[in-house]
């Protein structure tokens, strides 16, 4: 006997019991609106947040920073103006003033007032020796989450007319979309302060409370068994059963021990138009997106150099899944698995299929903290949840350049951080570009390791394998996996493979 199903006429969810007892109508509550709401005495951490303090409590707090240096040039630089300005942007932005301590409900989100703020912003004089070791320890200090605020400051003097602004942010109160809105409040903000005016910012429809409440709101209690974060647990635990616990990836027989397991490298990797356009046509005649293919040829590259035809890869979401989240500055994006079954694929075209699936299903369950599926799945706790990850974000706009600031002989620039965290064993960070007219302009990005598991010639071998596999795909191959797997030494299958496509098409 059925056990349930919906009723088109009703609009309702009908439960019958196997025991043939009366059927339950289970009405559909109404959806949760995102606005502004009563701030309650407990507010839990956001899921996307929960990786990030469980880190920090197992001591890796640091693993999580994310820093941003600006150069600013020019007689009209104004320390004090720059002291002003962090105020106010911490002021703006609540998650730049929230801690996040043990209660007896678990750890939470404590906003401190505004008025209560005590900013860790310090100036100090350098030169310009000492700049990149002084930009690279403060990138690397660890925050105490539960007693200091997540961001922290440093105005290095090197002239009169040439400060250094360092800011690093705990990463469970930004991530990557987080930083266009920050560094363009922040900007806005010290050029009215020069003025000796207030920043004239449209005012923010909700803070990250509000997004916090209404996401747990959406998602209920694990301990309701029909609740929506119950049934993404469910789906998770489901589709990762029976996965290799560790990919078997050719690292150093002995990690070294005196380099910081998290300490990395970074090597560059790019595709030109063609390719970029290459890619698009296969995308489109699969029904997927770049990204789907992009992700399918990683699988590919992972499952020949590991040798296995299971492969578990991760990406990240933005989980800006509502127009009014745009211009928040807080931590909304967490990662996604892809188990991608490589035996269960003939050809190309049926593993574009199989991704694109497989990719679909996981954007639709994004909001598992990986802590807690961990928990659900039988294997060694100390294991990572996946090894490898690709990220593919399209180009940004213009940065903040002097063209754009309205004040006459002031630069700004960037000033790289000098600090490389790999928290993951092979992860590539892609972005796609696009001309004017909206033509494909090429793919460019870096292939980030850590240097304590592999050396510099195995990540080498490993970017070469994946740039093989992607312009073969790009090429029009459709063919056998085998030809794709094949171990190769130094490429020569697939360039041969390669030349074969370039006849059949």
């Amino acid at each position: 006997m059925r056990s349930g199903g919906f009723d088109a006429g009703r609009g309702v969810l009908m439960a019958t019991a196997r025991t043939g007892s009366a059927p339950v109508c289970l009405r559909p509550t109404a959806a949760p609106v995102l606005a502004p709401r009563p701030c309650p005495a407990h507010v839990p951490l956001a899921p996307a947040q929960e990786r990030m303090w469980q880190a920090a409590r197992l001591g890796r707090s640091a693993d999580w920073n994310v820093a941003r240096a600006m150069r600013l040039r020019g007689a009209s630089v104004d320390v004090a103006a720059l002291r002003a300005a962090l105020t106010l942007l911490v002021a703006r932005h609540v998650p730049l003033r929230t801690r996040y301590p043990v209660t007896e409900h678990g750890p939470a989100q404590q906003v401190v007032d505004p008025d209560e703020v005590v900013l860790d912003v310090v100036e100090c004089g350098v030169g310009e020796a000492e700049l990149a070791p002084a930009v690279a320890a403060l990138a690397e200090q660890p925050f105490d989450l539960t007693r200091d605020l997540p961001v922290r400051a440093r105005l290095f003097v090197l002239g009169p007319d040439d400060v250094v602004l360092a800011l690093v942010v705990h990463h469970i109160s930004v991530d990557g979309r987080s930083m266009a809105p920050l560094i363009r409040d922040l900007v806005t903000a010290y050029l009215a302060c020069r003025a000796g005016t207030s920043p004239q910012w449209p005012p923010l429809p909700v803070s990250y409370i509000d997004y916090t409440l209404w996401k747990h709101e959406q998602l209920g209690e694990f301990t309701d068994e029909w609740s929506r974060a119950t049934h993404q647990l469910r789906y998770w635990a489901n589709a990762l059963a029976g996965r290799p616990a560790l990919l078997d990836l050719p690292a150093r027989e002995q990690p070294v021990p005196s380099i910081d397991p998290v300490a990395g490298a970074l090597l560059p990797i790019s595709f030109d138009a063609a390719t970029h356009a290459g890619l698009l046509r296969v995308a489109q005649d699969a029904r997927a997106s770049l990204f789907m293919v992009l992700q399918a040829a990683f699988a590919l590259t992972i499952g020949a150099v590991a040798r296995t035809c299971d492969v578990t890869v991760a990406t990240a979401i933005s989980g800006r899944d509502h127009r009014l989240l745009d211009d928040l500055v807080g931590n909304f994006s967490d990662d996604v698995l892809m188990r991608v079954r490589l035996d269960r694929a003939a050809d190309v075209g049926e593993l574009l299929d199989q991704v694109r699936r497989v990719a679909l299903a996981a954007y639709a369950h994004p909001d598992t903290p990986n802590p807690r599926l961990k928990r659900c799945l039988p294997q060694d706790a100390a294991l990572p949840l996946f090894q490898a990850t690709l990220i593919l974000q399209r180009a940004e706009a213009p940065r903040v350049t002097a063209e754009r600031i309205p004040a006459q002989g002031l630069s700004i620039t960037e000033v790289p951080t000098g600090v490389v965290r790999a928290k993951h064993d092979l992860e590539f960070g892609l972005t796609d570009h696009y001309d004017q007219l909206g033509a494909p302009a090429g793919v460019d990005g870096s292939f980030l390791y850590p240097i304590a598991r592999f050396d510099e010639a195995t990540a080498q071998h490993f970017v070469a394998r994946f740039r093989a596999v992607v312009e073969m795909l790009a090429d029009g191959y459709r063919g056998p996996l085998a030809v794709l797997l094949a171990g190769t030494g130094h490429g020569r299958s697939l360039r041969a493979a390669r030349r074969a496509t370039r006849v059949l098409v």
